[in-house]
């Protein structure tokens, strides 16, 4: 009888994340004071992080950065996650080729975030921060730091996305539950938020509005620091356990991966399993290809321009080299809230650059046919935005099958669905609709960015 599950022990869990800069030919470029325009030092970062990430971020050097013992205590709640066959799938494409996927939806809140919101939390309350904020798209973010806030007994702001504080009440509930308190944004509590709604009353919302009244709110705020839950290296970094488990597990299966697929918002959770397998390409010379699955209605990776650009709407963040379609780009109101994000991090950004990885883009209907079918052969109900990597596993498969040839594939199952049966509602009642971006709109935002890279 075939092996479903690959199961490791809590002893497995990874005791230091993968530090992927430190072994890259080129080095992303450095964050850009915007005043000066000049390259930030990890000091300039305080007075938003704490320093133990401010100096991660700034880390170029160390390939293995150790995970505190406090930190990887708290993982054992739900770590190791399983890596899975997924036997029915390949049954039902009738496919030569071997799907896997990390099943990161067994966590406390249902995704990947918890592996970086537990680090931020824990070196918060190491530095004596007592109050911490952040923004979060469909809510996974902001749910898993409410559980690390909780966890180490810091009080916590989320500055929730407008469209998905109504989309997802749910998710709302889940941060209420652990103590946060959520502000639909934007709002009228910060002056981002403000200006925001003065100009565009019916504003829906973006993650480049609520990091704007985030960071805001924190540097305003005694004693307090903001947390963030995508784009940033020290965030890529902490999400390298989902990887690094993966590698030994797919060892245990006695397979290695032809094509490792991630879906693609900031980057958090494609980096996190992405990574580890990229090191044997950088290192080695390994041949895996690494795919990001990002929606067609919010395309920075496959048509947006490489530039220095701001991590939010307002500009108070450092300008982040980064593939963006514009610090104003406002993107259609899709389900997959979580990746309805501007810009890709710099290390994803950099690497798209040297061409050592690829993405494609994902209509909104395709991504649900696909959740759709993958519930119903492993009966998974997905997250919307896991369901453009389920998409792009889906379209690896039919491939392999037109050239008859097998092909080994790894995605990364980023969180469930079960709270976003609104959405699939809407799907299977037909009223959901697919949203591109016309060459015009990506054009007229990206007029607007002043060229830092000629």
């Amino acid at each position: 009888m075939s092996t479903k599950k690959f199961l490791l022990q809590e002893q497995d869990i990874p005791t230091s994340w993968y530090n992927i800069v430190a072994d890259m030919k080129t080095k992303p470029l450095p964050l850009l004071n915007p005043q000066t325009k000049q390259p930030m030092k990890e000091e300039d970062l305080y007075p938003l992080f704490s320093k133990a990430v401010s100096h991660q971020e700034m880390n170029t050097t160390d390939a293995w950065i150790e995970i505190p013992e406090e930190v990887r205590e708290l993982y054992k709640v739900w770590r190791p996650t399983p890596l899975v066959r997924a036997t029915g799938l390949e049954k039902m494409l009738d496919t030569p080729a071997h799907i896997y996927f990390k099943n990161e939806s067994v966590s406390p809140i249902g995704s990947h975030k918890l592996n970086s919101a537990l680090a931020q939390a824990y070196y918060c309350k190491k530095e004596g921060v007592t109050n911490i904020t952040t923004e979060t798209g469909a809510g996974q973010w902001g749910a898993a730091l409410s559980y690390a806030a909780k966890a180490f007994g810091l009080e916590l702001a989320v500055y929730m996305v407008k469209v998905s504080y109504h989309q997802k009440p749910y998710r709302r509930s889940i941060m209420q539950t652990f103590g946060a308190q959520v502000i639909a944004s934007p709002s009228m509590s910060t002056k981002a938020g403000r200006k925001i709604l003065t100009d565009h009353p019916n504003y829906q919302g973006s993650l480049g509005t609520a990091i704007s009244e985030a960071v805001e709110l924190a540097m305003q705020t005694p004693n307090c620091k903001y947390a963030l839950g995508s784009v940033l290296n020290h965030v890529m970094l902490h999400q390298t356990v989902i990887g690094l488990e993966a590698e030994k597990q797919m060892e245990m299966a006695g397979e290695y991966p032809d094509v490792v697929i991630g879906c693609f918002g900031g980057g958090s959770n494609f980096s996190g399993i992405t990574f580890p397998f990229l090191r044997h390409k950088l290192t080695e010379g390994k041949d895996v290809r690494v795919i990001a699955a990002e929606p067609a209605s919010c395309p920075k990776l496959t048509r947006g321009q490489f530039q220095y650009d701001f991590g939010d709407e307002a500009g108070y963040t450092p300008l982040l080299p980064m593939f963006t379609l514009g610090h104003n780009f406002a993107p259609a109101n899709i389900h997959a809230g979580g990746l309805r994000y501007h810009g890709a991090g710099s290390i994803v950004s950099q690497l798209m650059k040297d061409k050592l990885m690829d993405a494609v883009d994902i209509k909104q209907l395709d991504t649900f046919k696909a959740a759709t079918l993958f519930a119903q052969c492993e009966g998974i109900i997905p997250a919307p935005e896991s369901s453009h990597a389920i998409a792009a596993a889906i379209q690896e498969a039919e491939q392999a099958k037109i050239e008859g040839k097998p092909r080994t594939i790894l995605f990364n199952l980023s969180g469930h669905g079960l709270i976003d049966m609104a959405a699939y509602d809407q799907y299977l009642a037909g009223d959901l609709t697919n949203y591109e971006v016309t060459d015009e709109d990506v054009a007229k935002n990206l007029a607007e960015l002043e060229k830092i890279i000629k």
